[in-house]
């Protein structure tokens, strides 16, 4: 009863001098409002990479060439050489993998009759893809390996593509044009949607052989991988494996470092989390100069505050009121004007966050953790306490004939 006697006092202090409460709480507003909207990106960012890297299971790993950038400014890189007989060579001679599929990327216009639409990305793969990513065909099939052993020309689409193409409700057994290569459609993705300026559904998928003749012998020099390991357990077995055997296929010295990258989901995630929560520390820390800021105003007008009503503190305290009386009136007046500046700069930075997240296409949506909530909530509190000790200690020591006499 007490307390919620002094948290109404402390609103009807607050009241009376609306217009100077939200000026003080300003500082709180923005920094709270910062803080929460950074937070509220970076974690939806986080967010989804982390369930899209979940999507393709613990057992997931990618192996990638490395740029050699020279050991020198000016001195022109080398390529980095990862070819389908490496991945050839990983899938009959690492124990472990469960399954495999090189692939190469690269762009190019694609027509039906007088249409035409330059996709996102055309991806040649092999028929393990779709599994290995974790991806669904909506309509009709993915490739086969009698697809590929036939040399079949065939493609599997995005929806988006079907679409740009008018290919109408079925585009099954349509032949489209990826600029040369004429290409009969046998399957349609599932809608997924953009992500992080990348549309899923604006890709083009033809078989591993084919995209090789239609983007050059040179870009086959240059493959990703993506395998599956047998189990979670023989995951770090097949990375060893892999990056053993590709130094002995690519003869690296043991003093040189690899040409090549072999990263598990969980390296992976790693990587991102590292990232992203960097970027948050740094952002935090120059936010947290606004909550300084806030802090000091808050702290100056309680002694203001504490100024004005000195002749109350002397009628409260010759009523009877304690000494520890006025010094929790006046920590929880505190208090209160910063919890309410921290609540307002939670919504406002949430909406901020939500609104940066919508405007940029292809961009996650914004998600506030609870941690980041609470975070939000007991820094404003931590704030209102530090600097509300000092002027309320002040008002609790005041002496009440000295402040009945204050004019």
């Amino acid at each position: 009863m007490v307390f919620l006697e002094n948290f109404r006092i402390a609103l009807a202090a607050l009241r009376a001098n609306l217009m100077r409460s939200i000026l003080t709480t300003l500082g709180i507003i923005i920094g709270v409002a910062a803080v929460v909207a950074v937070v509220s990106i970076v974690q939806g960012l986080q967010y989804t990479i982390t369930q899209q890297l979940q999507g393709v299971g613990a057992t997931f790993i990618a192996v990638s060439p490395k740029q050699d950038r020279g050991n020198f400014p000016g001195v022109a890189a080398r390529q980095v050489k990862l070819t389908s007989d490496d991945a050839q060579a990983i899938s009959e001679k690492v124990p472990g993998v469960k399954m495999m599929s090189p692939f190469i990327l690269g762009r190019a216009t694609v027509k039906f009759k007088d249409r035409k639409h330059n996709p996102f990305m055309i991806i040649g793969a092999t028929e393990n893809y779709q599994d290995v990513t974790n991806q669904t065909v909506d309509r009709g099939r993915f490739f086969s390996q009698v697809d590929l052993e036939n040399h079949r020309k065939v493609t599997v689409i995005g929806p988006k593509i079907a679409d740009e193409l008018n290919l109408g409700p079925n585009p099954l057994g349509k032949e489209i044009y990826i600029d040369v290569y004429p290409a009969t459609v046998i399957g349609v993705m599932e809608k997924k949607g953009q992500n992080l300026g990348m549309d899923f559904d604006d890709i083009v998928y033809v078989p591993f052989d084919s995209a090789v003749s239609l983007f050059g012998r040179n870009t086959a020099d240059q493959i990703q991988i993506r395998l599956l390991a047998t189990g979670p357990e023989r995951v770090e077995q097949v990375k060893d494996g892999v990056g053993r055997l590709l130094r002995q296929r690519h003869k690296i010295p043991a003093s040189e470092p690899d040409d090549f990258e072999v990263q598990t989901q969980d390296e992976i995630l790693k990587t991102v989390n590292k990232v992203l929560g960097s970027v948050t520390a740094v952002v935090g820390g120059v936010v947290g100069i606004a909550l300084l800021v806030g802090g000091i105003g808050i702290m100056n007008i309680m002694l203001v505050s504490v100024t004005e009503r000195t002749r109350e503190i002397g009628v409260r305290k010759a009523v009877g009121a304690r000494r520890q009386d006025v010094l929790v009136q006046f920590l929880i007046e505190a208090i209160t004007l910063s919890l309410i500046g921290g609540g307002i700069g939670l919504a406002l930075g949430y909406g901020l966050g939500a609104l940066v997240a919508k405007l940029i296409p292809g961009f996650p949506p914004a998600h506030v953790p609870i941690w980041a909530v609470g975070l939000a909530i007991g820094f404003s509190a931590g704030v209102g306490i530090f600097f509300g000790i000092y002027p309320a200690a002040k008002a609790s020591r005041l002496d009440p004939i000295e402040a009945l006499r204050y004019e």
